[in-house]
């Protein structure tokens, strides 16, 4: 049986101890079937992928910003956080518009 603390996560509040989990689990992206699909207290229909600590199991739930950040992970970003507060741990990563895009 798995006894492992199990927390549902968003991108914003994400530490740079889980987002190199999940560069280091997916280092090209993650594939349709390692997404976890579920339903939430509020019935929402969430897509997430599953990284692991030893004692916690984390779904972080999927998003454009997440793919972009994991995709231009770069470690030496993150060595000067050392806080365990997320709002202070992830750098602020500006989504680009698509230049084809009337918003």
């Amino acid at each position: 049986m798995d006894n492992k603390k199990r927390v549902i996560v968003d991108f914003k509040k994400l530490t740079p101890e889980v987002l190199k989990l999940l560069v280091e689990k997916y280092p090209d992206g993650y594939d349709e079937d390692q997404i976890v699909t579920f339903r939430n207290a509020q019935g929402e229909r969430i897509e997430a992928v599953e990284v692991s600590t030893d004692d916690t199991k984390y779904l972080v739930k999927i998003s454009a910003k997440l793919e972009k950040t994991m995709a231009n992970y770069d470690e030496d970003d993150y060595e000067d956080f050392q806080n365990e507060d997320p709002e202070e741990n992830i750098p602020d990563i500006e989504m680009e518009e698509d230049e084809d895009s009337d918003i």
